[in-house]
């Protein structure tokens, strides 16, 4: 009888302790803070930090981590999942996993960080198993990705991950830390909780990746770094372009251009985007070898090395071309300050035209394409603005493929990046600057000779794979050239549209 008394205690402290989220301090934090890009504010510079927020200001203990945290997790893992046992996974949802959710506030202190970041995010097909009937007004988010497609530029569905098919994904599991061994032990702690209530539809792991290249994307470009400015957020605003809304990011909140129609339980929730974009490594270095410019001055490695910065606008370091244009400038990469203080206009330049000169950065530019700041007068006024925070997923580029030039068929070697955009209306947001801006060959308008789609990210809705893509303004000796890109560089393996709650709704609305 002593015996089981005590197995029966033990049992109790077992499943009580992975019930619990681990408070323990940090000694190192989950995040990068490469010099590039921008920092997150202090605890005590983030404002309204209070449980209630002062007017107009922001709750960052009921925002989830992710929103505004942006491209700076060390080790991540997207574990998406469907409903199976809805009665059981809300009665866990509100007294076992709402405690291991983790705010912005949390995350803004290595101090305050708990050992795993985990947040949670629900697709339109998942509040549905819910029982969440509220709209939010979200069109996009309400048909899901698989509906949008062919319209986002997806050459079919057939490289889509088979989980990212259809609906049946129901929800996501964003888990955050600095091993992997973390990750996974939390992973396995929230399945312990959750038993058979959820089943597994699809896990990708992203990690930043290794040494000197912590912050960049697997073609070698540093990223994050053009991120968007939060009224009552982000402080020491120093790229003088301002700061937008927090409601362009957040449902509910000022500058929400639906905040009327939204439900008031979803105020400081955000619609993420998830996209698994494959990088063709081995085939883009090849293709920058092998279109070098012939830049007098320059020698073959920095003919090469600025082709490859025209296609991004952006040197390997971070450096903006429009502001170092023929040389990379890492003295410049490294400063926040000034590496994103431009606008691609030069009014001090003697008859520089804003409308017709690309000497300094092509309009096709990858981060022209994406934010294109002056060229529409004023970058906050755009009302297009999204929160990064994907990561990169996979191994290195091997040695065989460096030597083939030539990506692995091996499943296990695909690399790419985590794509995650934070927003309050997808197609306000993610979407509109995907088919109207990366993928509208015309944009920028108004130009003699097209720009072309994004040559990075950027396809031509309804066409083939193999379709030959154009863009020009890449040769600052001759910008009306222009050169067909016939190699993807980027390849869409699908994704999803969620919502990312408030924190309180996940004991008052997603569990009622």
């Amino acid at each position: 009888m002593k015996i089981s008394y005590i197995a029966i205690v033990i049992g109790l402290a077992v499943q009580s302790a992975l019930a619990v989220p681990k408070l323990q301090p940090r000694r190192t934090s989950i995040l990068i803070n490469p010099d590039a890009q921008p920092d997150l504010p202090s605890p005590q510079n983030a404002r309204f930090t209070g449980v209630t927020p002062a007017i107009g200001g922001l709750n960052l203990n009921d925002i989830q981590g992710d929103i505004l945290i942006g491209m700076k997790k060390k080790k991540e893992l997207f574990f998406f999942f469907s409903i199976t046992d809805a009665a059981t996974f809300k009665s866990k949802l509100s007294s076992d996993i709402k405690p291991f959710i983790t705010s912005t506030n949390q995350l803004l202190s290595s101090s305050t960080q708990p050992i795993t970041a985990v947040n949670i995010a629900f697709s339109q097909a998942g509040l549905t198993a819910l029982g969440v009937s509220d709209n939010l007004d979200d069109d996009a988010f309400t048909n899901g990705q698989f509906a949008n497609a062919a319209k986002l530029g997806d050459a079919g569905t057939t490289n889509w991950v088979s989980g990212f098919a259809g609906t049946k994904i129901h929800g996501v599991f964003l888990l955050a830390s600095d091993t992997v061994d973390n990750v996974d032990n939390e992973l396995a702690n929230l399945q312990n909780i959750l038993g058979c209530s959820i089943s597994e539809i699809h896990r990708l792991a992203g990690a930043a990746r290794p040494g000197d290249q912590e912050g960049h994307e697997h073609f070698g470009y540093m990223d994050g770094i053009s991120q968007p400015a939060i009224e009552g957020f982000t402080q020491n605003v120093s790229d003088g372009l301002g700061t937008v809304a927090p409601g362009e990011l957040l449902v509910g909140e000022t500058g929400d251009s639906l905040q009327s129609s939204r439900p008031s339980w979803a105020t400081g929730g955000s619609f993420l985007v998830f996209r698994q974009l494959q990088q063709m490594v081995p085939e883009f270095n090849k293709f920058v070898a092998n279109n070098a410019l012939s830049i007098p001055g320059l020698s073959q490695q920095e003919n090469e090395d600025l082709f490859g910065a025209r296609l991004f606008g952006r040197w390997k370091s971070g450096a903006p071309i429009d502001l170092a244009p023929l040389r990379d400038d890492v003295d410049l990469a490294k400063n926040s300050s000034r590496n994103n203080n431009f606008t691609f206009n030069h009014p001090e330049i003697p008859k520089f035209t804003l409308a017709s000169n690309q000497t300094n950065c092509p309009f096709s530019a990858h981060i022209r394409k994406t934010r294109p700041r002056a060229d529409l007068g004023s970058d906050n006024t755009t009302h297009h603005h999204i929160m990064r925070a994907g990561i990169p997923y996979g191994p290195e580029v091997t040695d065989a493929e460096a030597y083939a030039q030539q990506s692995s068929t091996d499943p296990a070697l695909e690399r790419g990046l985590a794509f995650v955009a934070y927003q309050s209306n997808i197609a306000q947001g993610f979407e509109f600057m995907q088919e109207q801006w990366v993928n509208n060959a015309n944009f920028i308008f108004g130009k003699p000779t097209p720009p072309g789609v994004d040559p990075i990210i950027g396809r031509v809705p309804g066409s083939a794979a193999d379709t030959p893509r154009n863009v020009s303004g890449t040769d600052p000796l001759n910008p009306s050239k222009q050169f067909s890109l016939d190699v993807e560089f980027v390849v869409s393996r699908g994704g999803e549209y969620f919502f990312s709650p408030p924190i309180s709704a996940l004991s008052s609305v997603f569990a009622a």
